[in-house]
């Protein structure tokens, strides 16, 4: 398969990585082979472990594929996370050139401000907070046109300098495909005790081929995957009532993926406009639609995922 990530990858810390003869057609190969994946100073990683000592559960929102939901997933169960108002929960967007935390979160124009302690990230409650490079730009407008190196320099200073206090669940939010940012969070996180991914997708082909990648782009860097979720898996009409699959699931969809993984599939989460508009708007989805199908959809995931990682 085009793309596809060698079967017998020597892993982004071998000295071999990205000049392997098994590294030859993969997309990361001249990355991998460049060494600033695998040159860093000890410091900066001593940094990173130390602020990490202070978060119990790293989840990262990984899928191969664009446009599946990712962000709002994040932010959504972030939002669950915090309704026990015990747990301290913090959204990390490490999608760099498209940053949408900010804006789904409801705190798009906010300052982050930094302290003696390190940047501080901006909250939306007492217990839910958020960093991205969105708070970072002058406008919501500007562009990010960063190369590799600088996206990966970004990445370090949030996970290093950003003082998240003492957390339960921090959810990293990533773009899609296996590249530049993915290989820099799998370096930086795996000596941290990541507690793993949850990979997300549609139900259709189109999407799942791009999704198998991911996942077999965790195993090669030995990142756990908690488990599947299924976005958009239908829609309701909001007169008639009627429920209408929009992205057919041709092959089985995200479930029968799951299966032949053998991975979790943690549930499935239909396509919903007043999602789409308090997203647009920056509102919690729960306040407003606490009586929703989509609401107790994702009250369920978040319940089948504290269950894979024993919360």
């Amino acid at each position: 398969m085009e793309n596809e990530i060698p079967e017998h990858c020597p892993g982004v810390q071998s000295e071999a990585a990205g000049k392997a003869s098994t590294c030859d057609g993969c997309p990361n190969q001249k990355i991998c082979a460049s060494g600033e994946i695998i040159v860093e100073d000890p410091k900066i990683m001593v940094g990173i472990q130390e602020r990490m000592l202070n978060v119990k559960h790293k989840i990262l929102v990984l899928s191969g594929k664009g446009g599946v939901g990712k962000s709002t997933l994040t932010s959504m169960i972030a939002r669950v996370f915090a309704q026990d108002l015990a747990k301290n929960v913090a959204v990390m967007d490490i999608d760099i050139c498209g940053p949408s935390a900010p804006r789904i979160m409801g705190v798009e124009g906010e300052t982050v401000h930094q302290s003696g302690s390190g940047w501080s990230p901006v909250y939306i409650g007492e217990n839910l907070s958020v960093m991205s490079v969105g708070l970072l730009l002058a406008s919501p407008d500007d562009a990010v046109i960063w190369r590799g190196p600088k996206k990966n320099g970004l990445i370090k200073q949030f996970l290093s300098e950003v003082d998240w206090g003492s957390l339960d669940y921090l959810l990293m939010d990533t773009p899609p495909g296996t590249s530049d940012e993915h290989l820099s969070i799998a370096q930086y996180m795996l000596p941290c005790q990541l507690t793993g991914a949850i990979i997300v997708t549609s139900p259709q082909e189109i999407s799942l081929l791009d999704v198998r990648k991911e996942i077999n782009f965790c195993r090669k860097v030995n990142i756990p995957i908690i488990g599947i979720v299924e976005n958009m898996s239908w829609f309701v009409c909001p007169k008639c009532r009627k429920e209408s699959e929009i992205f057919l699931a041709t092959t089985g969809g995200a479930r029968q993926m799951a299966s032949e993984f053998n991975l979790p599939f943690l549930g499935q989460i239909p396509l919903d406009h007043r999602l789409t508009q308090a997203c647009d708007e920056g509102i919690d989805f729960f306040e407003e639609y606490s009586d929703s199908a989509t609401a107790s959809a994702f009250i369920q995931l978040v319940k089948e995922i504290k269950a894979h990682i024993k919360e």
